[in-house]
């Protein structure tokens, strides 16, 4: 029994079996899937430049707008390139500890995008509802406090979390994802293992992004409430406000139906489908983001014109 234990510690391989029905479609796939990744950083980096480099839109709004944009390439770079490399390989597989890694970054990326878009939230409150209040709550000082815990909390949870897995003895190495997800991880460790820790951080952390949700819900009752009678707060909301409850949605329903179908989802599903559950977070929202709630607010869209015909003349 040792000998059998000993054996099964030693994995420090694991295969992803999520491509296994693409290989007649790489180029394709792969082609695509560079565009996405390009796209994905084109779009933003020229919205992180432009509020960069505009002091006018170094406000609260645009600089958690920002924050959003590094979030996205920052959760997106965690996957896309590993993703590329396995199309251009015949074996699929990442290591032990690189498995640890990509799943750190994808679990601290979509709970960043939730805790950042629960500060947006908390920001459109206070312009709309508590305009002559709004500067001295969203000064620079609380401004900052906000976006460190928006990645600070999320990063230590996964950090636990990613601890208490590794202690795990694996007694398979064969993912049936496109990338490693600590859950799926954690589910091919051996019986003899005690995955209670696990299941209690994993727990909490959903009760901790629940308050999130519930945190938004209540800044929403109240804008919509506000806005009901004033025709500048209707304005105000449909330019600010909207883009921002999009981007939340999609974000939203994507990552809650991925956590449903772990937990609850069948087995006899296509694996296409299953690819494309996984990774439609991965590509909606990375997009998405800059572009409905960057690029139609009017002040961005015409700093990002400017530039670029600045650059376009410079040239």
């Amino acid at each position: 029994m040792n000998m059998i234990m000993d054996n099964v510690s030693l994995i420090t391989v694991l295969s992803l079996s999520g491509l296994n029905e693409f290989t007649n479609y790489r180029v394709v796939l792969f082609t695509s899937t560079l565009l996405c990744y390009c796209l994905i950083l084109t779009i933003n980096c020229a919205l992180i430049l432009t509020i960069v480099l505009d002091k006018s839109l170094h406000e609260p709004m645009y600089i958690l707008l920002g924050c959003l944009c590094i979030n996205g390439i920052y959760g997106t770079t965690g996957f896309y390139p590993k993703f590329l490399l396995d199309l251009l390989s015949s074996s699929h597989v990442i290591s032990y500890n690189g498995c640890l890694v990509q799943a750190f970054v994808m679990f601290s990326f979509a709970c960043s995008d939730l805790s950042i878009l629960s500060v947006m939230s908390y920001d459109r409150y206070l312009a709309i509802c508590r305009p002559l209040r709004y500067h001295r709550y969203m000064n620079k000082h609380r401004l900052s406090l906000l976006v460190f815990f928006s990645w600070l909390i999320p990063f230590s949870f996964m950090a636990v979390c990613i601890i208490l897995t590794s202690r795990l003895t694996l007694c398979s190495a064969k993912i049936q994802r496109l990338y490693c997800v600590n859950w799926v991880i954690v589910l091919l460790a051996c019986p003899s293992n005690n995955t209670t820790p696990n299941s209690i951080v994993v727990y909490l952390t959903m009760l901790v992004y629940v308050f999130h949700g519930v945190l938004i819900g209540w800044s929403y009752m109240y804008l919509v409430r506000t806005c009901r009678g004033s025709m500048e707060n209707r304005k105000k909301f449909m330019q600010t406000c909207v883009p921002h409850l999009t981007c939340m949605l999609i974000f939203m329903s994507t990552v809650i139906f991925d956590i449903m179908y772990m937990q609850f989802g069948s087995k006899n599903i296509a694996q296409s489908l299953k690819n494309f559950i996984a990774i439609v977070f991965l590509i909606i929202s990375p997009i998405m983001n800059p572009v409905i709630y960057g690029f139609k607010l009017t002040k961005v869209r015409n700093k990002i014109i400017f530039y670029s015909n600045v650059y376009r003349n410079y040239s």
